[in-house]
């Protein structure tokens, strides 16, 4: 995660309200017109951030700008969906990010989640190509 100090000076954090306590802050922010309120923390060995909206949960854009405010780009942050007994909803529309502090997220192969870009495609298509019994 960021320090606190990277994170007051991101442009994009247009505060209507801020509140920092021990190992947390609260924020209310917009986001292309959008409010959004905001807890962070970074106590416990975890960093964590939730976003809620008022009448809808965040949308995937409104999510990764979050995620670009409080995290540097080569750190991976990730939404847990925890056993259904371990589910705890104190708010309607509200997301997570979590990362912790002292561990590497496991990440699955990039290829398993899709290819980046025409050039990357057309060399997995050779390389399944070339394999007996390719589908």
């Amino acid at each position: 995660m960021k320090t606190w100090t990277e994170i007051r000076a991101d442009k994009r954090l247009y505060c209507v309200a801020i509140a920092q306590a021990g190992d947390g802050a609260k924020f209310i922010i917009k986001i292309r017109r959008v409010k959004l309120a905001i807890i962070a923390s970074w106590g416990g060995g975890w960093d964590h951030v939730s976003v809620s909206t008022a009448h809808r949960c965040p949308a995937w854009e409104e999510m990764q700008e979050i995620k670009q405010i409080f995290w540097r780009p080569d750190e991976c942050v990730i939404q847990y969906h925890p056993p259904e007994a371990e589910y705890v909803r104190n708010h309607p529309y509200c997301l997570h990010m979590w990362r912790p502090q002292q561990a590497e997220i496991p990440m699955p192969p990039r290829i398993f989640v899709g290819v980046k870009n025409d050039a990357e495609k057309r060399s997995d298509e050779r390389a399944a190509d070339a394999q007996p019994g390719a589908v």
